[in-house]
């Protein structure tokens, strides 16, 4: 996809409110300390960008998992995650979990005790924290990404007209 032929909705958000960077880089710094796989991390947050129906988070959270060597198969089958052979049970529960927390669930809770406890099967407190973290961040971007429409593909500081 060209950034040329794209323009963002709103200028960039760092011109009103400087604050936004520091949100951004904060958030990163709290995920990203190697309490989980970059792999994990970026695999729950594309589903949450494509769940979302954001273009600008799917490019975005694809592009860094191709940089980190992630393969297209996994990348490409993060979509129908739940019959697709390539995940560790770790990584589908985590997957299970980001897309209870978008989708509404009329008959009940959208983290029922029984998601939590298959979760926490998988990772420690510190890690559920991690995880929780990790779909918050996003979940932070997504209004972001839909109501000033950055540039898909252009990087952080450049995505903006």
């Amino acid at each position: 996809m060209t950034t040329t032929t794209h323009r963002s909705r709103l200028p960039d958000p760092a011109r009103f409110i400087p604050e936004v960077g520091a949100i951004g880089a904060a958030t990163q710094q709290a995920i990203r300390t190697g309490v989980l796989p970059d792999t994990t991390i970026g695999l729950v947050q594309l589903r949450l960008g494509q769940l979302a129906g954001s273009t600008y988070h799917t490019l975005r959270q694809t592009g860094e998992l191709r940089e980190a060597g992630e393969t297209e198969e996994r990348i490409t089958a993060v979509a129908s995650w739940r019959d697709a052979p390539c995940f560790t049970d770790a990584e589908r529960v985590a997957l299970e979990l980001a897309e209870a927390v978008l989708s509404p669930n009329p008959s009940g809770e959208r983290v029922p005790d029984d998601l939590f406890a298959r979760v926490a099967a998988h990772y420690d407190e510190r890690e559920l924290w991690t995880l929780t973290l990790v779909i918050a961040q996003l979940c932070f971007f997504i209004p972001v990404a839909l109501i000033a429409k950055p540039i898909p593909g252009a990087p952080p500081g450049q995505n903006y007209s």
